[in-house]
């Protein structure tokens, strides 16, 4: 008996070979790909160019300066030095001062004498003395009667000056420099400072 024998497989006509899947060639990226610092911000991306924060600067460094300087405190009053008299101490290289003032009120509010005060400069230096107490002065007026001549009522510490107003008196001043020494002074001024204000009058002459 033959032998059977198979018959061959034969594809068919339309048939497709399946591929196999291709090899990937490229590699996928990895990590970010953005900038983190730039994210969060820099003062080199975020703030104006230099010159122009300085400009901005001195701007405003120069308005302060003319704010304060029209808003600087002032003397709320003025005055004069009308008339000065001098009495030799004995024994005390000092001199007794009497001096005339005018005090005027340039305010808007009344001006109240806190306390009164005078300087004298030399070319030896400066010294200073408060004004000798009203009750003194017949005293001073009775020892020394030089000093009476020009005298007037005495201006004291609580005197009121209202607005617009002005008003004259002596003050009597210790100073521990002989006759000649005051008489090539400086300068001579009385020192007054009002209540409430943060700036004296000063009358100098």
């Amino acid at each position: 008996m033959p032998e059977e024998t198979q018959p061959p497989v034969i594809p068919p006509v339309n048939a497709t070979p399946v591929s196999q899947p291709a090899e990937q060639t490229a590699t996928a990226p990895t990590g970010t790909s953005f900038n983190i610092g730039e994210e969060f911000g820099t003062a080199k991306r975020n703030l104006p160019p230099a010159k122009i924060v300085a400009i901005a600067i001195g701007v405003v460094a120069v308005v302060l300066g003319c704010f304060a300087f029209l808003q600087r405190a002032t003397p709320q009053g003025g005055g004069s030095i009308d008339d000065i008299s001098t009495a030799d101490v004995a024994g005390q290289n000092a001199v007794l001062v009497t001096v005339n003032v005018t005090l005027r009120n340039a305010g808007a509010k009344a001006l109240y004498v806190h306390t009164i005060k005078g300087t004298l400069k030399t070319d030896s230096g400066e010294v200073s003395d408060d004004a000798a107490s009203a009750v003194d002065f017949d005293r001073y007026f009775q020892a020394f009667p030089a000093l009476k001549e020009h005298a007037i009522t005495a201006l004291t510490p609580e005197t009121k000056i209202p607005p617009d107003s002005e008003t004259r008196g002596t003050v009597i001043f210790y100073f521990p420099v002989t006759r000649d020494v005051f008489d090539k002074r400086k300068s001579l001024s009385v020192v007054i400072q009002p209540y409430d204000q943060p700036v004296p009058v000063v009358l100098s002459r």
